[in-house]
């Protein structure tokens, strides 16, 4: 009689099996291992605590009195905060929207209609336009003006004349409570 648990055919499926193993094992520790070499080249490119942090602005709205503006600073960007009045509200409201170069309705733009809120950069080359001050020229509209190229913005931050191609951006933003707003 042969004993077959000795016989080269049947140690040879033996010896396979362990050899498989023993390299799905190997490949195993080097996919751990390579994943573990990577991960800080990895994590050191997610944004730094810094960054995050600049990431939402709140913004205490109290003091803000009726037809004045403020500018804060969110993303390294100015963004124009209004408590516009209610002539300005009414003004915003009475224009047809098909008339604009960017139709957008007022109340598209706002969450509240006293306070405005808008990225402050122009939408033709990116400059800061005028109308946050009592004393800046606020264009034909009453809203903004940008002098480099003569855009003028409305009471509501929709382009009204000029070259710029869209109105100014609303950013994301929502009232934590009556006076507190956090933006982004």
């Amino acid at each position: 009689m042969v004993n077959t648990a000795h016989s080269p055919t049947a140690s040879h499926g033996a010896e396979g099996t362990r050899r498989d193993f023993l390299y799905l094992t190997a490949g195993a520790f080097g996919v751990v291992g390579a994943g573990a070499t990577m991960w800080p080249f990895i994590h050191q490119m997610n944004p730094s605590a810094d960054v995050l942090a600049l990431s939402t602005t709140e913004v205490d709205v109290a003091p803000v009195a009726e037809g004045q503006s403020i500018t804060v600073s969110w993303r390294g960007k100015p963004v124009f905060i209004r408590r516009r009045t209610q002539a300005e509200i009414q003004a915003a409201r009475a224009i047809n929207i098909n008339e604009l170069p960017d139709p957008q309705a007022d109340q598209a733009r706002v969450k509240k209609p006293e306070w405005l809120i808008l990225v402050g950069v122009c939408t033709h080359l990116g400059c800061v336009p005028l109308g946050q001050k009592t004393t800046d020229q606020r264009g034909e509209f009453g809203g903004w003006f940008c002098p480099c190229h003569g855009s003028h913005y409305d009471t509501s931050g929709r382009i009204r004349k000029g070259p710029a191609p869209a109105n100014l951006p609303v950013p994301a933003y929502e009232f934590l409570s009556d006076t507190t707003v956090r933006i982004g």
